[in-house]
């Protein structure tokens, strides 16, 4: 059994007002869960790094050192907006690069540096510390951003 809805001409305004009212909430909500399922919001993914250093003695005596970036190796999403937020924890200064992102930057011991970017193709991008780059200078000091 059907039933039929009769509105009177003077609830016309109030049916009309309350059901555009439902439609823009119907509409905000699955607007948002979109938004939430996609993962990609406005504000841009932190992340954190730390610049680390390790050091040893060899038999001979002789003290070496390297340094890393901590984590080594990031993964994010293709689109996803990122804020990398880079603590230097050791070493005096480590002028860096990401490659394929033209992203660069400096990190100072005892200061965070905070770089943007948004990861718009797929791929493997290092992170060069142009300081550290080989043994010779207690490298290479390489990470990794795997956008997938």
């Amino acid at each position: 059994m059907s039933k039929v809805l009769f509105v009177q001409k003077k609830h016309l305004k109030w049916f009309a007002f309350v059901a555009l009212i439902l439609i823009l909430a119907m509409a905000f909500w699955s607007w948002d869960r979109s938004k939430a399922a996609s993962g990609h919001t406005s504000e841009p993914r932190p992340i954190e790094l730390v610049t680390v250093e390790f050091k040893t003695t060899g038999k001979d005596g002789k003290e070496q050192e390297v340094y890393r970036w901590d984590p080594g190796t990031i993964i994010v999403q293709k689109g996803e907006s990122i804020e990398l937020r880079i603590n230097g924890f050791q070493g005096n200064s480590h002028p860096f690069v990401i490659e394929g992102l033209g992203v660069k930057g400096e990190v100072k011991k005892g200061q965070t540096t905070v770089v943007r970017f948004t990861a718009d193709r797929e791929g493997t991008y290092p992170i060069i510390c142009l300081s550290h780059t080989d043994m010779r200078h207690s490298g290479p000091m390489v990470g990794y951003i795997v956008v997938d």
